[in-house]
């Protein structure tokens, strides 16, 4: 049963209720793609001309892919600025859970018209699955002197905030009352904090760091200007912290951290109080 205001149980065509992706993923393509479609924000729609199908523009060319497999419990959404676009403008990965929640397993948003940084590979050209198997450090150099987080190889659209009340409305009208996450970066996990996320691991590496990186603490004796992105005073904010941390500045890798919503309420979680806002 759907908890928010003005939701209701998700159906299909034949009114029959659905409470999981992979109950949606049975349905016919036609069908399914009307239901995922309903995850895009309206003003990404806006920005590249789709259609109310959300997957064509008006003039016919199709920009929106949906990989949503029928026995599969899991789907994905590309959308395109262009139909022959190397990149995406807008990337979804949902999954079920076997506890009957949502897993937001990645959510990317980028302006296509922004410049490009190869982050995402190494510097043969490689790709380095998030910095994993290999940095590109002038590339990451650039981005970064550019406002850009780790990992980013474009500027963001500032279109979460548009897109997950979306998610939540559709995680609740499958009767789901939980979405889970695990963010692939620090500035990914005060970026969850903001709408509402608590932790089911990493609540003590989330307040370490905030400790370790004040006056007298170890982090913060690191940030001595031994590489461009261990520079004073980067700990400050959140992205100076995200930076360094992709530097290797921790005493641990940054890893398994698991944070989840509760469908309508807000954790109210903060671990960067004291961070300095209104910077990129």
């Amino acid at each position: 049963m759907a908890k928010l205001p003005g939701n209701s149980q998700l159906l299909d065509t034949a009114g029959r209720p659905l409470r999981s992706l992979l109950a949606i993923n049975r349905l016919d393509d036609p069908e399914k793609e009307l239901l995922y479609a309903s995850l895009l924000p309206l003003r990404l729609r806006g920005l590249l001309g789709l259609a109310a199908d959300g997957l064509h523009t008006t003039a016919g060319e199709r920009l929106t892919s949906i990989i949503a497999p029928a026995g599969l419990a899991l789907m994905r959404i590309e959308v395109r600025a262009r139909p022959d676009d190397a990149d995406t403008t807008f990337f979804l990965e949902l999954a079920d859970t076997q506890y009957h929640q949502m897993e937001l397993s990645f959510c990317i948003i980028c302006d296509p018209a922004a410049p490009r940084y190869d982050v995402d590979v190494d510097e043969s050209g490689r790709r380095n699955w998030f910095a994993s198997r290999g940095r590109n450090l002038p590339e990451e150099l650039r981005a970064m002197e550019d406002g850009l987080f780790p990992n980013q190889t474009r500027r963001g659209l500032r279109l979460f905030a548009e897109f997950f009340p979306l998610l939540e409305r559709f995680t609740d009208a499958l009767g789901m009352e939980m979405i889970v996450a695990e963010p692939l970066s620090y500035d990914n996990a005060i970026r969850y904090e903001k709408y509402g996320f608590d932790y089911l691991r990493g609540t003590r590496l989330m307040l370490e760091i905030d400790r370790e990186f004040q006056p007298g603490g170890r982090y913060h004796a690191r940030m001595d200007g031994s590489t461009p992105f261990r520079m004073p005073g980067m700990e400050r904010t959140v992205r100076g912290r995200s930076w360094a941390i992709h530097d290797g500045v921790l005493d641990e890798p940054w890893d398994e951290v698991q944070i989840y919503k509760v469908i309508g309420v807000d954790a109210g979680i903060d671990t960067f109080p004291g961070r300095e806002r209104g910077v990129r």
